[in-house]
């Protein structure tokens, strides 16, 4: 018996994938909470600072108050770190049993991630969510070993049951493959850079500047108009931690903690935290700023949250839209590390122009590029426009299916909050 569960570690089974089979379409409430519940105009403008935009419709209520959104409004990609704990329907505990340790010993990895939008984020909103396996499939790699691609989704609406965002993650799952690769990194070239070079950057940060106000037309937009670049970098310490200012880390999982908290931690998941150089306990999560941290885990220095790039590449269609625009749906990949000291060059251009559904639709592609000419991140984005100055982008509908389980997840969240303070 023992011979057979080894034999079978690190592999995509057919009793596995069957019990995975089971999670497919089965929908349950979002239990964690986000950086954020609520969002007030304070977050909104933090997260934006952070994250190194300084638009005017997300940091200065007075100018927002007369655009088109009424008020200030969330950069969309905020969306990730908001949410407020749903009460209600949970997969069965039977089936959660049978269903936990599947695929043990196979290698997992995020290939990346799709952001549907569907309404803008204010301030006073509330984010709940539901969440479930949408879909999988089995691949054989052309490399002759078998990858299991699963799709989870995440539903995201507000207080009054309107769906604002759907996340659908891409995880791949792999037959872990016994040959280590050794020496992957060994002729990395780190960024270094002179003081002409620094300067060079200010000059060229200095010329950045969103579109704001000046209403991009969907008329006046051609295949192949190239977006203004967007600078990001050289990385820092600094940048992580902003990184952090904006939201990430520190909630759901608190990968950050401090003092009587971080030893609550340390009982509950006590594998986040390892001993540091000088015997003190610290978070794994370290290895974001801390170079002998990530050397310990076989990186050749500390690097970026893929999130962060994440922030980045939405913050470059942000500037080119304008402030008159709708984001509709975004694609991102994270392709190659982004280490402390690296300089991320995002680059993009209009790939389609189109109407569909009453929307008129631009398709961008967005690219990172660091100082070595490696292509680190990359963002395939569809922009709501208007037809003309004076008029509104068209929001797109929602999906009938998403919006009546939102409605119902959050009829059942009501009902049982009632229930637990006793009216």
């Amino acid at each position: 018996m023992t011979d057979q569960k080894d034999s079978s570690k690190g592999k995509l089974t057919e009793h596995d994938i069957a019990l995975q089979q089971e999670l497919i379409g089965l929908d349950e409430v979002n239990v964690t909470r986000e950086f954020h519940s609520q969002v007030y105009e304070d977050a909104i403008r933090n997260f934006a600072l952070s994250i190194g935009d300084d638009n005017s419709l997300y940091c200065d209520p007075d100018y927002a108050a007369s655009t088109h959104w009424g008020s200030v409004v969330a950069p969309q990609i905020m969306t990730a770190i908001i949410n407020e704990p749903l009460l209600g329907e949970r997969i069965p505990r039977e089936l959660k049993k049978r269903t936990a340790g599947l695929f043990r010993g196979c290698q997992t990895f995020v290939s990346g991630g799709t952001w549907d939008w569907y309404r803008p984020i204010k301030p006073g909103d509330r984010l709940y969510s539901f969440e479930g396996e949408e879909s999988m499939e089995l691949k054989e790699s052309e490399f002759g070993g078998k990858s299991l691609h699963i799709v989870h989704r995440y539903v995201k609406f507000n207080q009054d049951a309107q769906v604002v965002g759907v996340y659908r993650m891409l995880r791949i799952l792999s037959e872990r493959d016994t040959a280590k690769k050794k020496g992957k990194y060994k002729d990395i070239e780190f960024g270094e850079y002179s003081k002409e070079d620094m300067i060079a950057f200010d000059k060229a940060y200095l010329q950045e500047k969103p579109r704001g106000a000046q209403t991009r037309v969907w008329d006046d937009v051609a295949v192949d108009d190239e977006m203004m670049p967007l600078l990001k970098g050289p990385l820092t310490v600094t940048d992580v931690i902003l990184a952090h200012c904006a939201g990430y880390g520190l909630a759901p999982y608190r990968m950050l903690a401090t003092a009587r908290i971080a030893a609550k931690d340390r009982v509950r998941m006590p594998l986040l935290y390892s001993p540091n150089e000088r015997g003190i306990l610290d978070t794994s999560a370290r290895v974001h700023w801390d170079t002998k941290a990530a050397k310990s885990v076989g990186n050749p220095e500390a690097y970026d949250w893929g999130l962060q790039r994440e922030f980045w590449l939405y913050h470059a269609v942000s500037d080119w839209m304008g402030d008159n625009a709708f984001v509709v749906s975004m694609h991102d990949e994270i392709r190659r590390f982004n280490y402390l000291g690296d300089m991320q060059t995002l680059t993009g251009k209009v790939t389609k122009k189109y109407t569909k559904d009453g929307m008129n639709l631009v398709d961008l592609q967005v690219v990172a590029t660091n100082q070595r000419g490696e292509e680190t991140a990359v963002a395939n984005a569809t922009v709501s426009l208007p037809k003309t100055a004076d008029t509104a982008p068209k929001l797109p509908d929602v999906p009938e299916d998403i919006q009546t389980k939102a409605v119902k997840f959050l009829e059942a969240h009501k009902q049982l909050k009632q229930q637990k303070a006793g009216k």
